[in-house]
């Protein structure tokens, strides 16, 4: 049995499409150490991996490349805007109608005061009065719309601001030293983060290799991340069979991804685990879309057989049309 890590990231440009990079020999990196052990088998060849991945910073990663929380919390703004571009247009008119019913309020109370002291002018107290009812009103259906579309901006500003924190988040591809950022993937690829303890991410490892034909078919790429320290091991069958040989080199491409500094990729799932109530223990698993939005998540094994049955091809008549559209699991 050889050894092999934890597929890791590629280079920044990405001149070669992920899903047909060719299965490639790992070795420990001084900027990101690799901790890997062997074991052999007489009845037939295999390989596999025990690795993990130690939080150092990579020398790739120059201070200053980081985008601050301002930036994008910017971003995340300007996306929701163009997902929602009529939002800020009705808010306001929400407020404009608001002013229009306090003005209106304003004045009616200043009628009706003087008209509820004074008996000769009582008369019209019954109308100003009604007029102002109705401007309460307006005023309070209208701040009641008001509220309810900025929350619903807020959340939606707070759900892509995580989203963007994420796409800032770096990756290995194979063995190369550069590594690459979740959003480089956007438009190649469908990420999916397994995070848990090391048997966690063996099993789902193990779990994926019947549909691994169908998963590579749907540009599906999968980050394990093990949050207990250990090391998982993936075991690719290798031999002398054709048919065997070619199932190990899906299974490497599928999983040739590894996370750089794993403090960030932690502290951010440990975000999201907060937000969904979710215990910090908890094993869990994150599909992203095509173009990069969260699709799906869960706690427990990544549900490989929905994924086959959603996702379309990335390949075909349908390529780049249902980027967007991958349903949910």
């Amino acid at each position: 049995m050889a050894v092999r890590p934890i597929p890791s990231p590629s280079t920044a440009s990405l001149s070669t499409p992920l899903l047909s990079l060719p299965p490639i020999s790992r070795k420990p990196s001084t900027s990101f150490a690799l901790s890997c052990s062997s074991s052999s088998s007489s009845s037939r060849a295999r390989r596999g991996a025990r690795c993990s991945a130690a939080n150092k910073p990579s020398p790739s990663a120059a201070p200053g490349n980081e985008v601050s929380g301002g930036s994008s919390s910017s971003i995340a703004k300007i996306r929701s805007e163009v997902l929602s571009p009529y939002r800020s247009l009705r808010m306001f008119f929400y407020l404009a109608f608001m002013a229009s019913g306090g003005l209106g309020s304003l004045i009616a109370l200043t009628q009706l005061l003087p008209a509820l002291g004074n008996p000769a002018r009582a008369a019209g107290a019954a109308e100003t009065l009604k007029g102002l009812g109705i401007d309460v009103a307006a005023v309070a259906v209208f701040a009641f719309l008001y509220s309810r579309d900025r929350k619903a901006s807020d959340a939606q500003v707070a759900r892509l601001t995580r989203e963007e924190n994420l796409s800032r988040l770096k990756m290995r591809v194979g063995d190369r030293v550069v590594p690459v950022t979740v959003s480089e993937l956007r438009g190649s690829a469908r990420l999916v983060i397994v995070a848990g303890p090391a048997e966690f991410v063996t099993e789902s490892f193990r779990r994926s290799k019947p549909f691994l034909k169908e998963l590579m078919e749907r540009g599906v790429l999968v980050l394990p991340f093990p949050t207990d320290g250990n090391a998982p091991v993936l075991e690719f069958d290798e031999g002398a069979d054709e048919e065997e040989d070619e199932t190990a080199k899906k299974s490497r491409r599928l999983w040739q991804l590894a996370p750089v500094f794993t403090a960030e990729w932690g502290k951010w799932l440990d975000e999201q685990k907060k937000l969904a109530n979710v215990t910090p223990d908890s094993p869990v698993y994150l599909s992203l879309r095509m173009d990069g939005r969260v699709r799906g998540s869960g706690v427990g094994y990544p549900p490989w057989q929905a994924f086959v049955a959603q996702l379309p091809q990335v390949k075909g008549m349908w390529s780049g049309l249902f980027d967007g559209m991958d349903g949910r699991v």
